[in-house]
């Protein structure tokens, strides 16, 4: 039997490493380019991943179709691909890999579902295949099964239950401890820094938090390449909390700190083209005038 077609949409940072990991199992892996960016491209590109001209031909071609992208645009894609499967009446699986709440992929579910086609909620947690430890991709839904099977191509695949949402809420949970961590720290040195403590902090952290120190050195001058697109992770996480009865404030507040990230010089970076010699304090200087400046407009 054939290997099933796939369908990345779309294929940024982690996308592309998802299709090119896929290939190299011998998959075909498909997407579609409409109006996206020139990295995509490129990345679609050093993925192998075939770029077909639109969504119905995509549909057409796919067994499955990942989507994985900003989570504001999960809900519109899944009204692209739902309207695109009405049209041509192929019901490939839809499988929901954003990084959203419970309520959001449920509402997914019933765009994908309502057209006739299956769904998979998805969570993916860790660096993109190929850049770390195992990616591992959570999933539950009525018939993961489809998932299950790509497990060891490149990536994890561990089954949570039939509901829609509990893959979503793994991965909402796990990142609120990860970028809300990020947000926290910058939180943290920021004030520090506006009320003249920032070397006085530094210094009591290198006696008695070095390994919360040197964590914040590896990652809070480097958020601002994917800030904007973590503003929406932080409004989903906040929503998710919130569904559980818990406060969503402190999420919040980390949408707050990557909407002020994005507004910094450094949001035009990429991760190929950031500068890896930054320093913290070099960082945080920046963001203190990023500040200063959204205050006075």
């Amino acid at each position: 039997m054939p290997l099933p077609t796939i369908a990345i949409l779309m294929p940024g940072d982690m996308g592309h490493s998802v299709g090119r990991a896929l290939k190299s199992h011998g998959h075909d892996v498909i997407t579609c380019l409409n109006g996206r960016s020139e990295r995509s491209r490129k990345l679609a590109q050093a993925g192998g991943i075939h770029d077909v001209p639109d969504l119905e031909t995509l549909v057409g071609e796919a067994d499955m179709v990942l989507s994985i992208l900003p989570p504001a645009s999960a809900v519109s894609l899944a009204t692209d691909v739902a309207s695109a499967i009405g049209r041509t009446g192929k019901k490939p699986i839809y499988v929901d890999c954003n990084a959203v709440s419970p309520g959001t992929v449920k509402n997914v579910a019933e765009i994908i579902t309502s057209v006739g086609a299956p769904m998979i909620d998805t969570g993916i947690i860790g660096l993109a295949p190929g850049k770390g430890k195992s990616t591992r991709f959570y999933v539950s839904g009525p018939d993961t099964a489809p998932m299950r099977a790509l497990d060891g191509k490149g990536f994890e695949v561990i089954e949570l239950g039939t509901e829609i949402g509990r893959a979503s809420a793994m991965k909402m949970t796990f990142a609120a401890v990860t970028k809300g961590s990020w947000t926290l720290w910058t939180a943290i040195l920021l004030s520090a820094h506006r009320l003249g403590l920032y070397d006085a902090l530094i210094a009591e952290f290198a006696h008695s938090q070095e390994t919360t120190l040197a964590n914040m050195k590896d990652r809070v001058p480097f958020l601002p390449a994917d800030a904007g697109r973590w503003v929406g992770e932080m409004q989903e996480i906040a929503k998710t909390f919130r569904e559980a009865g818990v406060s969503g404030d402190f999420l919040d507040g980390a949408a707050w700190v990557f909407e002020l990230l994005d507004q910094t010089p450094f949001a035009s970076e990429t991760r190929e083209t950031m500068d890896r010699s930054r320093t913290l304090e070099d960082s945080i200087r920046v963001y203190a005038a990023t500040l200063s400046q959204r205050a006075k407009g």
